[in-house]
């Protein structure tokens, strides 16, 4: 056989998709498994977005090739949006890079920019491509740790002088994922100046920044002025506008970081399906009242999570936003062993908080991508199989 790249060594198969292969295997054995570990949303987009898809793909003239930056109506519905949500100016000719879903730019971001032995700082317990990225690159991960006394937020002052000197790009991640914790514009405005003293690129990934509860809106980093001089954001409509499947995703900020991201984007991909964009267009103009009742199920979801762990005596926080609850386990138990049994026994999956790193254990990652009755049901199972431990 031809070896693999010596940089195809520094991958795994990804935890969820190995976790698929198990369940699909214990589905074939006719056993029902509920899912509470991956976040796709279960619900659909509106029949707006879904007829604009429709109208696009029924023209002949939309199934060529697009431009690599996608189309001017796509570049000012993401200014667009940003200025109706934070009220920040975007240049939409200079300042978004359209992705093939925010996954996708935060892999290549990296590889634009880590060069072999460059240091990346990357927040502990988090988003799994953050440091899969670094590592292929042929960078080093510094973890800072997400701590529960910290509000799950980074403390910068902790991060060594030598480290932050080496330091190229900072990840952050609010509403946060796995953790659900969010993050202030005071917090934005400490992380830019630590940013400014050392020359390091903030890298916000905002993926959650539009699933918000009880009345919280989430910040941008660019509401913190200059955070564009130091800052880039990844932004996505997967989670936001219930398009997970479409890839649609963006990245805003710093003209001359997008400018590096665009080059090597011309030499990966061929840009998106038009009817694609066109949706997308839709889904970011019209009226966004949906959202907020969007937000309502997933928040009427998230209490029944928390009033069930909280019967169980697990003293869980209540999220603001995102679409996860962080669980701390009972009596100490192992995050992977805790998560395994549970799938094994009781048949529902939830995922280990070692997935997203060292400082994930003793937690489960909680989703609320289901329906009201398949939480119940998953509840009342890990609170009997719980009850046998």
């Amino acid at each position: 056989m031809i070896e693999s790249a010596m940089r195809m060594q520094t991958l795994q198969t990804q935890f969820f998709a190995g976790l698929a292969t198990r369940i699909a295997s214990l589905e074939a054995q006719g056993i029902k498994v509920i899912r509470l570990d991956v976040g796709s949303p279960d619900l659909p987009p509106p029949p707006s977005i879904l007829d604009a898809l429709y109208r696009s793909a029924n023209r002949p003239d939309t199934h060529g090739y697009q431009p690599h930056n996608g189309s001017a109506a796509l570049l000012n519905a993401w200014a667009r949006m940003y200025g109706n949500l934070y009220g920040v100016e975007i240049d939409p000719k200079s300042e978004v890079v359209p992705l093939l879903g925010s996954k996708e730019g935060i892999f290549h971001l990296t590889q634009a920019f880590v060069n072999p032995g460059d240091l990346v700082l990357i927040p502990d317990p988090g988003y799994l491509t953050y440091e899969a990225a670094t590592r292929f690159a042929g960078g080093e991960v510094y973890r800072m740790p997400l701590l529960p006394q910290n509000d799950y937020l980074p403390d910068f002052s902790t991060v060594p002088d030598e480290i932050a000197k080496r330091a190229k790009i900072m990840w952050l991640n609010y509403p946060n994922n796995p953790t659900a914790a969010t993050a202030t514009k005071e917090f934005f405005a400490q992380a830019a100046e630590f940013a400014r003293k050392h020359n390091i690129l903030i890298c916000h990934d905002a993926a959650y920044a539009q699933i918000t509860y009880d009345g919280y809106r989430s910040p941008s980093v660019f509401e913190v002025d200059p955070a564009k001089e130091v800052s880039i954001e990844f932004n996505t409509l997967s989670k936001s506008h219930n398009m997970a499947g479409w890839r649609v995703g963006a990245a805003l900020g710093n003209a001359n970081v997008l400018k590096t991201l665009y080059t090597l984007k011309t030499q990966v991909d061929s840009g998106h399906f038009r009817p694609i964009l066109d949706a997308a267009v839709q889904a970011m103009t019209e009226d966004q009242g949906w959202l907020l009742e969007r937000n309502q199920i997933y928040q009427r979801r998230r209490d029944l999570i928390v009033k069930s762990l909280r019967q169980m005596g697990i003293d869980v926080q209540t999220p603001l936003a995102s679409l996860y609850v962080w669980m701390p386990l009972p009596n100490g138990r192992s995050s992977e062993t805790f998560c395994r049994q549970l799938l094994e026994e009781a048949h529902v999956s939830i995922t280990p908080g070692t997935v997203f790193g060292k400082y994930g254990e003793g937690y489960a990652r909680i989703c609320v991508c289901l329906a009201d009755d398949l939480i119940v049901e998953a509840m009342d199972r890990l609170a009997g199989w719980m009850a046998k431990q």
